[in-house]
């Protein structure tokens, strides 16, 4: 096992996290309810979906967390939060299907009965409960976690697609940036390169000589929502450091390799 999967795992505080989520499906819902016709018909940058199949797809995703809770809990837990970045690409088809079959649903009414309904079943849920998720049976304090990466990085899909400020809740933007982080960590073990997110995050990663005292040799550099950016694709390595968004110094802190690390 890679040296950083040995080491604890982060944990997550379920209370905490579930407030982030409520909040930022909150920031989401202020601006869709607005939206007219015309607006959720705006293509976005997720391939061929316009605004409106972007909102079907967050609202989705957090209603799965209330569907997994309707069911019994499962034996055994199948996917640790470390491991889950990693396999979402493997059920992108079966997301994208959810989203058409779904999308005839009126979106903002669809987001307001998802968020009721989450409020209210995860109300006093144990941090362990398990439950049944794409990827595999996982703890609801992990899988929320997951969901605050939903939230985060469609808000930003969203923004963009239609030239607006959404705002990111603090506590959901910092899961993110340290979850994403870690995955780094867990992607390329090592010592070698400092990546460093602040205030949220830092990690070291990079096989090869390992840092011990002083200053590191090789850093990296950037803030949240740029790491959130170049770890799920939405900007590329040359451009964050062109625009001055990502610092990198020494002779191994180019990570460009390592990114995107979910897709």
């Amino acid at each position: 096992m890679p040296p950083a999967q040995r080491k604890r795992a982060r944990t997550y505080d379920l209370d905490r996290t579930r407030a982030a989520v409520i909040a930022q499906l909150g920031n989401v819902r202020a601006v869709v309810e607005a939206l007219d016709e015309g607006r959720f018909a705006l293509p976005t940058r997720l391939g061929d979906w316009t605004v409106r199949e972007l909102v079907t797809h967050i609202a989705l995703g957090v209603r799965s967390v209330t569907h997994g809770l309707g069911q019994p809990a499962p034996p055994a837990r199948e996917i640790t939060l470390a491991e889950w970045p990693f396999a979402t690409a493997d059920y992108a088809t079966q997301v994208a299907t959810s989203v058409r079959e779904a999308d005839a649903e009126d979106p903002v009414a669809l987001l307001a009965q998802v968020a009721d309904r989450f409020a209210e079943l995860t109300s006093g849920v144990p941090a362990d409960r398990l439950l049944t998720a794409r990827p595999g049976v996982m703890r609801l304090d992990d899988l929320l976690v997951t969901r605050c990466v939903e939230l985060v990085v469609h808000s930003d899909d969203l923004a963009a697609a239609l030239g607006v400020d959404i705002p990111f809740d603090r506590q959901a933007l910092a899961a993110v940036t340290r979850l994403l982080a870690d995955s780094l960590a867990v992607k390329a073990p090592g010592g070698s390169v400092e990546v460093r997110v602040p205030p949220f995050a830092v990690v070291q990663c990079v096989a090869g000589p390992k840092h011990t005292r002083g200053t590191p040799p090789n850093v990296v550099e950037t803030d949240p929502l740029t790491w959130v950016r170049l770890a799920t694709g939405r900007t590329d390595w040359a451009t964050a450091l062109d625009a001055a968004a990502v610092s990198a110094s020494g002779e191994r802190a180019d990570i460009s390799e390592q990114l995107p690390l979910l897709t």
